[in-house]
């Protein structure tokens, strides 16, 4: 038995609040609430359901799971103290904290667990990750019981490797614990009413959410905070969520003091360095910045063509340039902070421009055009990539041409398949079986995945049951030497976000693009 213990019509009044809020900003700012600007407005409050990242941001910092993600993209118990699983791997035995109390004051037990777990399960509550525990992705959760206060089991029909990483998911919310208060006698939602270190206050649409410490707050063990666990803190009585959807604006109340910490754009970050009370933030997290190749393109479909494409690009000064300095290449599916980030996951393309046109030369290339599409949206950097990959991959004989799309559009040829080249941007996957998932797999049935290979594929499906590490090393790696050899995308970077923090706020981090606002605090800076 194996354990582990944010229309345009609206900016104007807004922004002209915030600059009221500039100009007097001493006067107006509590010492003891921290002012946090995001770019939209949560969807909802409820864990998992109607969310986006800006929404699990909030939502996450009031609500906890049984288990939940440390830094290194690994799962640890959370509101669960320890967890063991049967050696079928086919029952897991969560033992929960003692002393836990809802914001309510009520203490959590292995009923509420349970509540929790047939309410999401329940098609009526649309959480997000049904699907992942229903029998629909493969496995299907059989049975859930609390045979004690304390205790809860789940029942699989299948052994997973990536079952406790989906409890896990942000975007899952977490399978947040939940007070049965927290719904209407109707049934239908009413505000979350979590154990984390936060309770919910106010939601005024369009403009705000604020969050209050929860005095009753018990922390699971640990000397630090590490991801989602150990060390959470509050250390400020409020917090607000501000909505500014106008990224000038939200600069504006950084520098004069009015917020105290907001994203920002990759143009804006040498100003706001050289601001004597505002520090710049490099956040990265697992999302991967890459140039999709559609393999069955009757000029891509050839691989040397390809391995060109890659040995033509610098794409150190790719990275540097659309990031701003702040990011490196990691042409890895795993993210360096990953537990499984080996010696062989730090192998890469080479910039070799010479060896990319003997490569063209064989191939018979001939000129046909190759265009990549690309967006202009303020936080991904897929035009700046388009942009110096077109003029690199000139460079060697390639005749590389841009078409700009709107986002929307853009997501429409991915998930068809329509397209040659995208400079595309994927969200967070922490598991490695997860992330090379994401984009592998057959295309007849799935037109949005990139790399269909069978033998690249037995091993992903190896991945999601071997629960053993070194074993699952050992297939990762075989994965990545497979990945750079047939080059069916490459992946450049990962998603590296700027912030701009005041000085005065210290403790303040942000994970897989979420603000975690355990551990800050505010000084007279």
């Amino acid at each position: 038995m194996r354990s582990t213990s944010f229309p345009s019509r609206a900016v104007a009044p807004l922004a002209l609040a915030v600059w009221a809020l500039c100009g007097a900003a001493q006067a107006q700012l509590q010492p003891t609430q921290i002012v946090v600007a995001q770019p939209a407005d949560i969807r909802s409050t409820n864990p998992g359901v109607n969310r986006d990242n800006t929404t699990d941001g909030v939502v996450l910092n009031i609500v906890e799971g049984l288990v939940g993600y440390r830094e290194n993209g690994s799962v640890g118990p959370l509101l669960a103290r320890a967890y063991t699983i049967s050696p079928d791997g086919l029952t897991y035995t969560f033992k929960l904290r003692t002393g836990v109390k809802f914001h309510n004051g009520d203490p959590m037990t292995s009923a509420d667990v349970l509540w929790s777990w047939k309410r999401y399960m329940d098609p009526k509550t649309d959480w997000r990750c049904l699907s992942e525990f229903d029998g629909r992705s493969g496995l299907k959760v059989v049975n859930a019981t609390a045979p004690d206060a304390q205790t809860f089991v789940l029942q699989l029909d299948k052994p997973s490797a990536v079952f406790l990483d989906n409890l896990a998911r942000t975007d899952c919310g977490m399978a947040a614990v939940l007070s049965k208060k927290s719904v209407k006698e109707d049934g239908g939602w009413d505000k979350p009413i979590g154990t984390g270190p936060f309770k919910f206050e106010e939601w005024k649409r369009g403009e705000y959410v604020t969050m209050s410490a929860f005095t009753d707050y018990q922390s699971p063990p640990g000397a630090k905070a590490d991801g989602y666990l150990g060390l959470k803190t509050p250390q400020v009585a409020q917090v607000k969520f501000l909505t500014v959807p106008d990224m000038s604006t939200s600069k504006a109340g950084l520098q004069s003091g009015a917020i105290d910490a907001t994203q920002i754009t990759s143009s804006d970050v040498q100003e706001l360095k050289a601001h004597r009370s505002v520090k710049v933030m490099a956040v990265v997290d697992a999302g991967k910045n890459t140039l999709l190749m559609q393999n069955n393109d009757p000029v891509l479909k050839d691989e040397r063509i390809r391995q060109a494409i890659a040995y033509s690009l610098d794409m150190k000064q790719i990275v540097a340039a659309s990031s701003e300095g702040l990011a490196h290449v990691n042409n890895s599916a795993i993210q360096e902070s990953s537990a499984f980030y080996s010696a062989v996951q730090k192998k890469g393309y080479e910039y070799n421009p010479a060896k990319a046109k003997k490569l063209l030369q064989e191939a018979g290339y001939k000129g046909q055009p190759i265009v990549i599409q690309a967006n202009k949206r303020a936080h991904v950097p897929s035009f700046s990539v388009a942009v110096l990959s077109q003029a690199m991959m000139q460079a060697v004989g390639i005749n590389a041409q841009i078409e700009v799309l709107e986002w929307a559009t853009q997501l429409d040829r991915y998930n068809s398949g329509n397209y040659q080249m995208s400079s595309f941007t994927y969200s967070s996957r922490l598991d490695p079986a997860l992330s090379y998932e994401q984009f592998s797999g057959n295309k007849a049935k799935q037109p949005r995945k990139v790399w269909d290979d069978p033998a690249a594929q037995k091993l992903i499906d190896q991945s999601f049951v071997e629960s053993d590490p070194k074993k699952r090393q050992a297939l990762f790696d075989q994965l990545h030497t497979q990945m750079i050899t047939k080059t069916p995308l490459l992946v450049l970077y990962n998603v590296t976000d700027s912030w701009g923090v005041r000085t005065r706020l210290s403790g303040f981090t942000v994970w897989e693009g979420k603000p975690l606002l355990w551990g800050a605090r505010l000084g007279s800076k």
